[in-house]
């Protein structure tokens, strides 16, 4: 398949971004689920701020991830 230069710049630009993502997800996931996330403590996440600071950052960088795969290089591929 030969891609215009630009084409190949703009999948090899989020490349980058997808990997910088995952990266910051990872370290997200560690955050939260590097101990055991029991039900229980997904429950009391309005009485335990720090806890919920975190899922939220968990959540976030995987809605920003899922969104630059669906977005951006999935269309940019096909």
């Amino acid at each position: 398949m030969n891609l215009y230069p630009e084409s190949q710049e703009r999948l090899r630009f989020l490349s980058r971004v997808v990997d910088k993502e995952i990266k910051h997800l990872k370290y997200a996931d560690h955050q939260v689920f590097g101990g055991l996330l029991t039900y229980d403590a997904v429950e009391n996440l309005d009485k335990t701020p720090e806890l919920a600071m975190k899922v939220e950052a968990f959540v976030s960088r995987f809605c920003r991830l899922q969104d630059t795969l669906g977005d951006k290089l999935l269309p940019a591929l096909l």
